[in-house]
């Protein structure tokens, strides 16, 4: 099933922590696309570092509780201290969609709650699908109108 995953980080090397996130996803799933890398602002949270953003699309067999426990153990492995709410990180995997799932539960938000107003997802995810729906908003294309 097709899952597009963003990722994020702002501390240490971040631009090396994102290309060892998707080597590592590469280990456990079919990673077929990849966004170039992104500098972005942080949005909320504290004052901290500007962040490296990409995007990548990957195929995988997992149901989805597993592929997000996938993507919360990379991010543990890579040294991922969740502290404080949009704080500074290491390395951030955000399932942002998976296949046709929608899901509000406690432990999974899909599609995620907030991609359709975060330009720093919209906006790599677009560059390697840009005919890309989000579910429950529409095109990303649109989205993106809508955010400029």
């Amino acid at each position: 099933m097709k899952a597009v995953v963003a990722l994020g980080a702002n501390l240490e090397n971040p631009a090396d922590a994102i290309q060892m996130a998707i080597a590592l996803l590469r280990e456990s799933t079919d990673v077929k696309l990849i966004s170039s890398l992104y500098e972005t602002e942080p949005v909320g949270g504290p004052e901290q570092p500007n962040y490296i953003n990409a995007v990548c699309i990957l195929e995988s067999d997992l149901p989805a509780l597993d592929l997000l426990a996938l993507l919360h153990g990379i991010e543990k492995s890579m040294g991922r201290v969740r502290i404080e709410k949009w704080g500074p990180r290491v390395i951030d995997l955000d399932l942002i969609q998976y296949g046709n799932i929608l899901s509000s539960s406690d432990e999974l938000e899909i599609p995620h709650p907030r991609a359709f107003e975060r330009k720093f997802v919209l906006e790599p995810w677009y560059e390697i699908e840009p005919d890309a729906v989000l579910l429950t908003h529409g095109p990303i294309s649109q989205l993106l109108k809508e955010l400029k």
